[in-house]
């Protein structure tokens, strides 16, 4: 129901931006709404998570699996139990002469008519919060400086 694609270039390198958002443990530090995370499986570049989220008198628990593609700078993420029909996320970093272009997708909806409409009203703003949370996140841990030039992924195959 509610998709949503942004890109945001951002002053970091790819390397810098697929850490922050690999390290779903911290998500509670920044990200809006989030209560708590566990890591309940860790295989390699797999998470399994759970994620707790909390909006007014909303509380919801729901599990993700989580694909690390260092190569390809890409993490994907797939619903797997709690609140939702569906919910499908991606990230994609991206080289770019100012630092990292994002790519960020999600698609997703509630399994409760009431939660679905409560969101889908805010869906859009939310969204926009959750990504300009990880921009913040980003700014305190790197700095605001521009980074370090990046080379293609051909030159780095070199």
């Amino acid at each position: 129901m509610p998709k949503h694609v942004e890109k945001r270039v951002l002053k970091h390198s790819p390397q810098q931006m697929f850490d922050l958002v690999a390290d779903v443990e911290r998500y509670p530090e920044f990200l809006p709404w989030c209560l708590g995370t566990r890591i309940t499986k860790c295989d390699g570049d797999v998470i399994e998570a759970d994620m707790l989220i909390g909006f007014r008198m909303f509380r919801e628990r729901f599990g993700s699996h989580v694909e690390l593609d260092r190569t390809g700078m890409e993490i994907n993420v797939r619903y797997t139990h709690g609140p939702f029909r569906y919910l499908v996320n991606r990230w994609h970093f991206l080289p770019h002469a100012e630092g990292c272009e994002i790519d960020f997708f999600v698609d997703f909806e509630f399994r409760s008519r009431l939660l679905q409409k409560i969101i889908g009203a805010l869906f859009t703003e939310a969204v926009h919060r959750m990504v300009r949370a990880f921009e913040i996140r980003a700014e305190k841990t790197y700095g605001t400086l521009p980074a370090a030039p990046h080379q293609s992924h051909a030159a780095e195959a070199d």
